[in-house]
């Protein structure tokens, strides 16, 4: 009989975005996702400047989570923000179509309120939000932002039975 492969991986640890003012995002993360943060330091060593590969790196970190969320995910938090205050780079207007290009979606309850909240905290709507109307989103409503740093966003509120489905998927 074949040995079952050990997991290789288990889980998401974060994501990380790099952003031009730690505090302002800090603050537009908090303000418009309901976002905690749950750490902060710097890396200013040669540890950091090695990880990220950038000669002279010095950074600035803030972990965000989910409000109550925290003790849930494997890191406790799933967003990094990271200023680099020495060696940092042009700012990047990344569009959904360019190869290298990503983007955070989140689950939203009310997406036109977040939406007006992005548009109020200086974030740029890429469309007004759309309704789903094939694939297992179908009936959900999405759009997609960019934050003040250009870092592509997307928002959806589930529809009815694609809630009802996940709903299922937790409880059974």
């Amino acid at each position: 009989m074949e040995a079952v492969p050990a997991m290789l991986t288990f889980g998401v640890l974060h994501h990380g975005l790099t952003v031009s003012d730690l505090d302002r995002s800090i603050r537009w993360y908090c303000e418009v996702f309901d976002l905690v943060e749950v750490h902060r330091q710097t890396g200013d060593n040669e540890y950091t400047r090695t990880l990220v590969g950038v000669p002279g790196a010095a950074i600035k970190v803030a972990q965000l989570a989910l409000t109550g969320q925290h003790e849930l995910w494997p890191s406790s938090h799933f967003i990094e923000l990271i200023e680099y205050v020495c060696a940092g780079g042009d700012a990047l207007r990344a569009v959904p179509n360019q190869p290298g290009s990503s983007h955070l979606a989140f689950v939203v309850s009310d997406i036109e309120t977040v939406c007006a909240r992005v548009i109020a905290r200086g974030g740029v709507l890429r469309n007004d939000p759309v309704t789903v109307t094939a694939g297992i989103n179908k009936g959900s409503r999405a759009c997609y932002l960019h934050d003040p740093d250009g870092h592509i966003l997307e928002l959806m509120q589930y529809g009815r039975e694609r809630e009802a489905q996940l709903r299922g998927l937790m409880t059974g």
